[in-house]
């Protein structure tokens, strides 16, 4: 496969692209992240999720440390080219830092953000 269509996608300068992690079997939204060309590459070929974390300054792999992975059913760009969702499968049932399903687990109330969604396992015993 050419890597023609790695082209198409519309970079940040700092040649990022925002990814977002749909499980396939629910339709919710897990997370949101940044890949670059290599990640996102590396993430085809694997059939993982492989993104690029900003903060490291290098690809991190998902669920390297936590087991949690995210095997990739589909990828799709949207209209703009400028945004990738992925949809993916899920393992452990946790994909976000915090040891919850997801990363949106904040809802707007009254002015506040309130925790609406609990911690599936203690982030202490996942990442060491």
């Amino acid at each position: 496969m050419t890597t023609d269509w790695l082209e198409q996608i519309k970079w940040t300068e700092d040649g990022l692209v925002p990814v977002i992690a749909q499980e396939e079997s629910t339709g919710k939204v897990l997370m949101l992240a940044w890949m670059n060309r290599e990640s996102l590459d590396l993430s085809i070929k694997e059939g993982k999720a492989i993104y690029w974390s900003r903060s490291r300054q290098r690809l991190w792999r998902k669920g390297e440390e936590s087991g949690n992975t995210q095997k990739i059913r589909e990828i799709r760009l949207d209209c703009d080219n400028d945004v990738i969702l992925i949809k993916v499968e899920q393992s452990g049932g946790i994909a976000c830092h915090t040891g919850r399903h997801n990363c949106f687990y904040q809802r707007l109330e009254n002015g506040n953000w309130v925790t609406v969604d609990p911690v599936i396992k203690d982030p202490a015993t996942i990442y060491k």
